[in-house]
């Protein structure tokens, strides 16, 4: 009988020993709105599966690609709420609750990864700043492709775009349709090839990537590269369930995440190249725009530089002047 005690007492100490690794080992989710071949989501896996070999599987990131967890205008709040401890979006956005977060969506502002990367710099601050006061804390940024205009049809100057169904997704598209009299319709990357499908809209601006991900040439001929702007997506993270982790997994995403920033820049320059490639290979045409659209273009984006200055204020200038330096 002693025995036997004995040996329960012995099992009895060894259970909080097996249980505790398993306590140990904390699960995050990373919703995304992008589908799992796009490079964002890419990215995004082989970040999780960074942090995952450095901490020995301590923390474990779930990465929920194609809007499959949240839909992407719900991401940011989702993970400010505790409803998801990181998330990954398209800043821009938000653009309507801070100027700041549509910087890089400034048309002609910067048109080549050198200037976005300088851009990025100049606004990171106050964009990490911003984040901060929402119990956000900002990981990395990564570009997409040059934005361009796909059409159905040939577009020679900007009044060749009035009474199209544009596409929108944040301020700026919406307001470049106002201007050139098209007709603006919100509809987010998951939702674009079942618009063009039924022919909700007619004409969009987006990158290569989203065009080849939406089979843009089931329906459009024409990719005008007109390099307007490169927006970014930014990734961040609950910042209470960021401070809850013990420092070396803390430091383990802070590594992890400023290798996703480098792999995520290279990759972007070298797949837009690509991208662009497949559209011609698909039997679009992919143009350079015609200098009366280009200018006509280029108009409109300095209205829209003066608009935005004025929405952001000091803030926004002070990021402008940063940036031109």
């Amino acid at each position: 009988m002693a025995a036997g005690v004995a040996a329960l007492a012995i099992s009895a100490t060894l259970v909080p020993a097996l249980i505790t690794p398993a306590m140990a080992q904390t699960k995050w989710n990373l919703p995304a709105a992008y589908p799992a071949d796009n490079p964002h989501s890419v990215n995004l896996i082989a970040f999780a599966k960074d942090v995952g070999d450095a901490t020995g599987g301590k923390l474990q990131i779930t990465v929920h690609a194609a809007a499959s967890l949240f839909k992407a205008p719900e991401i940011k709040r989702a993970v400010a709420t505790g409803q998801a401890q990181a998330g990954e979006v398209l800043i821009s956005l938000h653009e309507n609750e801070d100027p700041l977060f549509g910087v890089d969506v400034v048309p002609f502002l910067a048109t080549s990864y050198p200037a976005a990367k300088k851009l990025w710099l100049a606004s990171k601050p106050a964009v990490e700043k911003k984040l901060a006061s929402q119990g956000l804390m900002l990981l990395f940024a990564v570009p997409w492709g040059p934005q361009g205009i796909y059409a159905k049809k040939d577009l020679n100057t900007v009044e060749d775009m009035k009474g199209l169904k544009w596409r929108a997704y944040n301020v700026g598209t919406s307001r470049i349709a106002e201007l050139v009299g098209a007709q603006p319709i919100t509809i987010q990357a998951a939702e674009l090839p079942q618009a063009l499908a039924t022919g909700v809209v007619n004409a969009f601006m987006t990158s290569g990537s989203t065009g080849y991900d939406s089979k843009a040439w089931e329906t459009m001929t024409h990719f005008y590269d007109t390099q307007a702007w490169i927006p970014k997506n930014v990734t961040f993270v609950n910042k209470a369930a960021f401070d809850a982790l013990d420092k070396p997994t803390q430091e383990a995403i802070l590594k992890a995440a400023a290798v996703a920033e480098e792999r995520g820049w290279k990759l972007a320059e070298e797949k837009a190249k690509w991208y662009l490639e497949q559209l011609q290979a698909n039997k679009m045409r992919v143009l350079p725009p015609p200098a009366a659209l280009k200018s006509g273009l280029e108009k409109i984006g300095e209205q829209l530089t003066a608009d935005w200055s004025k929405k952001a204020g000091a803030d926004g200038e002070a990021v402008v002047a940063a940036y031109k330096k």
